[in-house]
Order: C-alpha cells, then structure tokens, then sequence
C-alpha cells in the first residue's frame, strides 16, 4: 500500500458546579468523565462529573487562549484513556470501526459547524504497523472533538536519507491543492498517540506543542524548547516562518529550528498533554544529523530562504485510500557534506 516514516498557569481538572467557570465552561460540563477508557469506552464504573480548566500559555509570553464557542456545546469526551499496541491490529478494522468517515481519511462532523478545518500531515516511510495503530486511536478521538478534519500520510519516495521537516512542507501544500480551505495543520509523528482526548487537535492564537509529555521521557518536557511529536500551526502562522527548514536530512534538529522561528508556543496542561510512543528501533537512513547543531543556531539568519519558498520536490503518487490520503513524493537527497580536515 505504502513504499516507505513549566511554568504557567495553573489549569486541569476541577469538579464541576455553578461555583466554577472557566473558558472551556461547557466541553465536558453536565457529562460524567471517566478516569480511564479503551477504544472509546471507560474502563470502570462512574467518574466524577469534571469541568476542564484550560490552562494558560507556558512558553516565553504567548497570550490567553480561548476554546471559542464552536465547543461551549456538550462533546463526549472521556478524559484519559489506556493506549495500549499489543492487540493485533489491521485497516480492515479501522475502517470498520470508522464508518463515518469519508475516503481520504475526511470528516466533518454534522450536529456542529466547526470553526477550524484541520489537516492533520504525518511524515512517514515503513512504518505501515504504527499507522494501523495511528489511525486506530485518532480517528475516534477526532470525532469526539468535533473535529473537521483531513489525514495526510507524506510518504518519502526511495531510501535516501529521511527529510521530516521537508516532508511536512510538501504535505502543507499538497493538503491546499487537495481542499484549499484548511486553515490549520497539525503535524504528527505516526508513532505518537495521546493519552488524553481533551488535548484538543485544533490551533490557538500561538503555535501549539501538544505533545508535551511523553512515556520516553517519564511523562516530563526533556527541555524548555522541546518543540517534537506533535505540533499544530494556523495556516498564517505557517507562512508567517516561511514553513519548516528543508535542510535538516536525518533524525533531530528540525523542532528545535521551528521553536527558534517563534517568539513564543503555548501547551496543554502536562496532564492532559501525555504521550504514549510505539517503542521501535531507529530506522535505518535516519541517522542523527551532525550538522543539526550548528544549523539550529543560525535559525533566525536561514529562515527566510529556507523553507516553504524555496521547496523542491517531485509527487510521485496520490491515492485516498479510505481512512487517509497518502501523498509519495520524491524529495531530492542531502547535499555532500564537506571533507573533514
């Protein structure tokens, strides 16, 4: 099918009542949240009915953000669930268990009218395991959230050395050409499944880090300007750095480059922004990149001709399969890198 990849304000769970107001009053309010759930079902008994409390912005002096009123309705959410990738897991069941979504891996859900329509752009090669769970968890998790919403697989044609950021420039653009009115991407590693539903797929008035504890670092941020996994930006935010470097060729640096073009990120509560990864080896032609640190410190002097304006690459195939969009593509290879000496 696929040829190929601390401080801030205080927020989180309150008991609900009339004492309580908060700017997400009504997401949750009135429904009984449980603690733990699977595959969209709780795991035991009756939670404690549970109003969110946003926090507030964590990072260098982004702003309050509001939900907006798209989700002062009632939406089903769970709270924290088990992820779990032992159970034997196949497209077939997806599909299955997915019926309302259209071919494209396309929803748009139709007891609201959504403020934000989202293209959610993995970047991917042989990983055809990890999207089965993938796509397992997070189309269920979408559609709670009421989300309108597009998944775009950016698969990298060949076995040159991996290029994330560069592939998802590619998906930003080939999202456009394929419904040109997605006004916010969120970009995810097809290894990473939130823990919790309430950590909303949408954008905010800074760029948005969601996935800011994962399981492989003990559920804690590894450092301030951790920046990787998952990250979603409003279409004007995109162009507003010119994209993602499309320099960065092998595994790390490209985050830390996107962090230094923003003057500041907002994230979820850590309790609510937790990660679980699927546990795999370092793929092969992904090696960390030597360059990457010397190139993540001349951000601010390289990003205006490296990024979305001066993208190169060649569409080898698009097919919407029926819970997603794949989207090959052939993105060049590295430059040579200079001798030593």
């Amino acid at each position: 099918m696929l040829a190929g990849r601390a401080g801030g304000t205080r927020g989180g769970l309150v008991p609900a009542g009339p004492q309580h107001h908060s700017a997400a009053e009504g997401l949750c309010h009135g429904r009984e949240a449980h603690p733990m759930a699977v595959g969209g079902q709780p795991l035991w008994g009756k939670g404690v009915p549970l109003t969110l409390a946003w926090p507030g912005p964590v990072v260098r002096g982004a702003v309050a953000e509001d939900l907006g009123p798209e989700l002062t309705s009632r939406c089903p959410l769970l709270g924290r669930l088990l992820i779990e990738f032992t159970s034997p897991m196949s497209m077939e069941r997806v599909q299955r268990e997915n019926p309302d979504v259209r071919e494209g891996g396309k929803y748009v859900p139709l007891d609201c009218q959504p403020r934000q329509k989202v293209a959610i752009l993995i970047p991917f090669r042989h990983r055809e395991h990890h999207l089965r769970y993938w796509l397992h968890y997070l189309h269920p998790i979408l559609r709670r959230q009421k989300v309108a919403y597009g998944i775009y697989v950016i698969n990298q044609y060949g076995e040159e050395t991996f290029n994330r950021a560069k592939l998802l420039n590619v998906g930003f653009l080939e999202a456009l050409k394929d419904e040109d009115d997605y006004g916010c991407f969120i970009f995810s590693d097809v290894d990473l499944v939130p823990m919790d539903d309430r950590n909303l797929y949408r954008c905010y008035e800074q760029p948005r880090h969601f996935a800011i504890a994962m399981d492989k670092f003990s559920f804690r941020l590894p450092y301030a300007g951790y920046f990787g996994g998952v990250s979603g930006l409003s279409r004007s935010q995109f162009l507003k750095i010119n994209g993602f470097p499309n320099e960065y060729w092998g595994w790390g640096g490209e985050d830390d480059d996107i962090f230094n073009r923003w003057v500041s990120v907002s994230r979820p509560d850590v309790r609510i922004g937790r990660y679980r990864m699927i546990k795999h080896e370092r793929d092969r032609h992904n090696e960390p990149n030597p360059q990457r640190f010397t190139k993540i410190q001349n951000t601010k002097l390289t990003m205006k001709r490296d990024g979305i304006s001066s993208l190169q690459y060649r569409l080898v195939e698009l097919t919407r399969w029926p819970m997603y969009t794949n989207v090959t593509v052939d993105i060049g290879k590295p430059p040579p890198r200079p001798a030593r000496g």
